[in-house]
């Protein structure tokens, strides 16, 4: 894996919240991007989840329609399940 490719950036802060964090010692950069990346996958697992929605829609009708397709070996919590 290669390391990631590192650019400058301006952003604009919160004066005294960024004040209040370099007394605390913390790393702003590293939190901005910590942050920037939890954004990115959240947005990112949103869109697939959206764009995928209708595939979603279809397996569960076909569950209802047909049950699962394995639901003879499913583990079925208080009792049930697989028998060999």
């Amino acid at each position: 894996m290669t390391a990631a490719t590192r650019r400058k950036t301006s952003l604009t802060l919160d004066g005294v919240l960024l004040d209040e964090a370099r007394a605390l010692g913390l790393n702003v950069s590293a939190v901005a991007d910590a942050a920037l990346r939890q954004a990115v996958e959240e947005a990112q697992r949103r869109e697939w989840l959206e764009e995928n929605s209708e595939a979603f829609t279809a397996q569960a009708a076909w569950h209802d329609r047909h049950g699962h397709p394995l639901a003879d070996i499913l583990a079925i919590p208080g009792g049930g399940g697989w028998k060999p």
